[in-house]
């Protein structure tokens, strides 16, 4: 598989109270949605070309709200969080095309 990374989704100031993202995508009240590889705002899903491709789902917890930052992409988030990240978690899914 290739080794590019590419953002399918962008979240930020989720509550952290929050236990999830319902099944149908809709996000817990005052989250922001961020610009994605596509260049456009929301969740778009695995579409590999070939082969088993990794996914990652990283979380922070901050120890500030970002503020408004509008459609931030990956790279203005993670600037954003610098230094205010108290822990964070990475789930790592498989998928691959039938």
């Amino acid at each position: 598989a290739p080794k590019t990374v590419w953002v399918h989704w962008v979240v930020y100031n989720m509550d952290p109270h929050a236990t999830g993202i319902a099944e149908n995508g809709e996000l817990p009240s005052g989250s922001v949605e961020g610009i994605n590889d596509w260049n456009t705002v929301g969740y778009r899903g695995p579409n590999p070309p070939v082969g088993e491709h990794h996914y990652h789902f990283k979380l922070y917890a901050l120890d500030a709200e970002l503020g408004d930052l509008g459609h931030a992409t990956k790279a203005t988030v993670e600037a954003a969080i610098e230094g205010h990240v108290l822990e964070q978690a990475d789930l790592i899914g498989t998928y691959s095309k039938a």
